[in-house]
């Protein structure tokens, strides 16, 4: 069974499956990593996703169209993303503690929904494969990379979309002046809370397209919890990413490729604890942030909060 492993075509599958599996890391971590680089932390981004997962999903269940199910988890999220903003911005919570809160909020609120409006596990017609004229038919290459969904691509173009925001742009520069030095920001003119009420507000819509793309883009049915932590090892990919969007891509994908892995692993019936197999891609989170913490340089404001003439 283990040499069925690697076979071209079970590498292929493998391959393909990393690509498939990187969306929600793709999504949610591009989401942090505009609200870190602006200064504030947000461990709720698996409450966010289970929410869009949700309202997608329920969206798309009651008979409507895909993408206005992904628009409902667009503005779930953001609704989300407002109250974490109201709590760590304005309020000016300790920004880990009321992260950890909305995460609890939205795994209880999304269960709530879920028995009461539902009641049992259903499937629903999700996304379906869409394979890219000509290169799509390419051998291996064109199964790995070209023949998914419309998330899987709308994902990875996120990728340099997010990348242009941040550097490139208006918006952009005062999200890494905030982040780095909300005092001097605030001197030139730059509405710091504002700023950071912006980013919140983008993080938890791309969250809540993570969990569109988990409940009506990869799975096809909502469950209780179907995230998992992902939105922890969300969070883990900025730092793994070093706070840069290309940083962010190779994490998702390794972290993808783990979680494809193991996967895998189990269909082949290769004789491996399933325990073991599904706790890989959290104990690779571990390794990484142990052999990372030191080796970067985080933006100077991060989970610390900004009163105006402190």
């Amino acid at each position: 069974m283990t040499d069925e492993l690697f076979t071209i075509s079970t590498l292929i599958g493998i391959l393909h499956s990393c690509v498939r599996l990187a969306t929600p890391y793709l999504f949610a971590s591009l989401g942090e990593t505009f609200g870190q680089r602006s200064g504030v932390l947000n461990l709720g981004v698996d409450g966010i996703m289970l929410m869009g997962a949700f309202f997608a999903f329920y969206v798309v269940f009651e008979g409507h169209n895909l993408w206005v199910g992904v628009l409902a988890a667009i503005v779930v999220g953001m609704l989300m993303g407002l109250l974490k903003a109201f709590v760590s911005v304005t309020m000016q919570a300790l920004q880990g503690i009321s992260g950890i809160g909305l995460y609890l909020f939205g795994l209880g609120l999304s269960s709530l929904l879920f028995k009461t409006l539902i009641g049992s596990v259903e499937g629903v017609s999700g996304f379906r494969q869409v394979g890219i004229p000509f290169v799509s038919d390419l051998p291996g290459i064109g199964h790995i990379f070209f023949n998914h969904n419309a998330l899987v691509y709308l994902a990875y173009i996120m990728v340099p979309v997010s990348w242009f925001v941040i550097n490139r742009t208006t918006l952009g520069l005062k999200i890494r002046a905030v982040g780095h030095n909300p005092e001097a920001a605030d001197t030139l003119g730059v509405s710091v809370n504002g700023v950071r009420y912006a980013t919140m507000m983008i993080g938890g819509a791309l969250a809540g397209v993570a969990g569109a793309s988990l409940s009506i883009g990869l799975q096809n049915v909502f469950q209780e919890n179907m995230t998992n932590g992902l939105g922890f090892i969300a969070v883990a990919l900025v730092y793994f990413g070093s706070w840069r969007t290309v940083g962010v891509l190779a994490g998702s994908l390794l972290f993808s490729l783990v979680n494809a892995l193991q996967l895998w692993v189990q269909a082949l019936g290769i004789p491996v604890p399933s325990e073991v197999a599904v706790m890989m891609p959290y104990v690779m989170t571990i390794v990484v942030l142990a052999f990372t913490a030191r080796q970067i340089q985080k933006p100077a404001a991060l989970a610390r909060s900004y009163e105006r003439g402190e």
